[in-house]
């Protein structure tokens, strides 16, 4: 039994390992195999690749930043590696980052997105080429400022509970509590009745299946990125993991395909209003993202179909929901750590409400300058997306280097957030460093906690409105303190950063 575990386990993906990489070695062009010679390589041969890939597939996802940054420290901010039959290059240069984030020659994402593709199908995230043109072209509507203002009574409501429940779960100013459940449950709430039109109830302790099966998605995601037995479709549906993934994105799809149905009866019956570009929002009724889309079907059939609304739906909620939960997270507890900040940031909010309770606005939102300077700031130290990757179809040229075509870029904001020449004393919180003027033009491609250029975050407006209004109605109503130190925060690289530990905390009514 000891020796067939052994085989299934470790000789029987060693080979496949093998055969891949020389299999992907020799259909590539000249060019690609030869990059290791005049770019920083740590697999300068065959058996360095193999070392290297069976290395990743072991690390845990803590791991992988730890050891990403010291390829950077070795080697410098252009480094080479192939994995697996795959050639990546990682960049931490702001200069070489304007290269490739400006233009609109370098939109594909890399092979690893292809992995969500059974859950996400070609939404915005996945989508490339003209589709993907046309797509951004037709949402950028959905996520104007006039309509982003629909969103935010739904924003305070949930906002006002999740207070409500830290008060509850603090049992009279008294108990230590982990927050990131709850901010996550709020999150899910927010994104689910502004992008679908629906109440969750996730706060109240419903939806539980429906939350499960987005972590469950998630974690079978990436497993199945650092581990490259499971590239292979066959093995991936025959593994454990893949068997959870199809489950969870079974109950996932069906929710999604519900509630549109749901909403389309809904809106044939009352029949759906023509949205013109001259239309007053502020006099129509409140409208979700999902609204808006089947607006767009109903007045132009011929730009999107059913699959596509869903697509769109699924994407928004993968992208938004746990982005969102954790920045907040992270956030309240750099706040809770650093009362002088917390306190700089109430004051601010008492000059715009007094001591007002009523719900914030659009107008409250644009006069919040030191809290979006301590958001952008808690983005910068715990970006909500470790990494992203690009898959060139052309050559790229850099400062020093030309990258060849069907190389996989690499960026991890994480990393870059730390550079001591954008960032100095990065380790520290000092959301100050987002009031100086002087440093706006050194942030341009040195700061992408919403990626940057052609490609970057259509909803990131959306979620800067969404961080304020929760984090504004919590400092409102309550002073906390995070019972810990910086060091004690453990991350993790998944598809989004996720906490492995955070101090506990305790909130006190004002």
């Amino acid at each position: 039994m000891i020796e067939v575990n052994f085989y299934s386990v470790v000789l029987v993906p060693l080979a496949g390992l093998i055969s891949y990489a020389i299999w992907s070695r020799l259909r590539m062009p000249v060019e690609y195999r030869h990059i290791s010679s005049h770019v920083p390589s740590v697999t300068k041969s065959f058996w360095s690749e193999m070392v290297l890939s069976w290395k990743l597939a072991m690390l845990q996802p803590k791991d992988i930043l730890p050891f990403v940054t010291e390829l950077f420290r070795e080697n410098g901010p252009v480094v080479h590696f192939n994995l697996s039959g795959r050639s990546y290059v990682l960049l931490n240069d702001p200069d070489d980052l304007k290269v490739l984030l400006s233009s609109t020659q370098y939109i594909k994402k890399g092979p690893e997105y292809e992995m969500l593709k059974p859950w996400l199908n070609e939404g915005l995230l996945l989508s490339s080429g003209q589709k993907w043109h046309n797509r951004r072209k037709l949402l950028t509507n959905t996520f104007h400022f006039k309509t982003l203002d629909m969103y935010n009574p739904s924003i305070n409501k949930h906002s006002r509970i999740l207070v409500d429940k830290l008060f509850d779960a603090s049992e009279n100013d008294d108990k230590e509590i982990s927050i990131a459940e709850y901010v996550t449950l709020c999150s899910l709430d927010i994104m689910c009745e502004t992008i679908m039109g629906t109440e969750m109830n996730a706060q109240k302790g419903k939806s539980a299946e429906y939350v499960h099966s987005i972590k469950s998605a998630c974690k079978s995601v990436i497993e199945r990125i650092f581990k490259f037995w499971l590239w292979n479709d066959l093995v991936f549906r025959m593994s454990g993991s893949g068997q959870s993934f199809f489950k969870s994105i079974k109950i996932l799809h069906e929710y999604t395909d519900n509630v549109i149905k749901r909403k389309r009866a809904s809106l044939n019956n009352s029949g759906i209003e023509k949205i013109r570009s001259d239309s007053k929002f502020e006099k129509q009724q409140k409208k979700s993202f999902l609204d808006l889309l089947l607006n767009v079907l109903n007045n132009t059939p011929d730009q999107m179909s059913d699959r596509d609304i869903r697509e769109e739906v699924d994407t928004f909620l993968f992208e938004g929901h746990d982005t969102t939960s954790i920045a907040m997270t992270m956030i309240l507890v750099l706040l809770g750590m650093h009362p002088e900040i917390q306190d700089r940031a109430r004051d601010e909010l008492r000059s715009i409400f007094g001591y007002s309770t009523r719900d914030a606005t659009m107008e409250d939102l644009n006069a919040m300058k030191y809290l979006e300077a301590v958001i952008k700031e808690s983005l910068r130290m715990y970006p909500s997306v470790p990494a992203f990757t690009r898959e060139l179809d052309k050559p790229l040229q850099l400062n020093k280097y030309i990258i060849p075509p069907m190389t996989t870029i690499t960026v991890y904001p994480f990393i870059l957030h730390r550079n001591e020449e954008i960032y100095p004393n990065a380790e520290e919180f000092i959301p100050e460093r987002f009031l100086d003027e002087e440093n706006k033009a050194k942030f341009i491609f040195g700061y992408l906690p919403f990626s940057a250029g052609a490609r970057n975050c259509i909803g990131q407006k959306y979620a800067m409105n969404q961080m304020k209004i929760v984090v504004s109605t919590i400092l409102r109503n309550a002073k906390f303190q995070s019972l810990g130190r910086k060091e004690d925060i453990r991350i993790s690289t998944q598809l989004i950063t996720r906490i492995e530990s955070l101090p506990k905390m305790k909130f006190y009514k004002l």
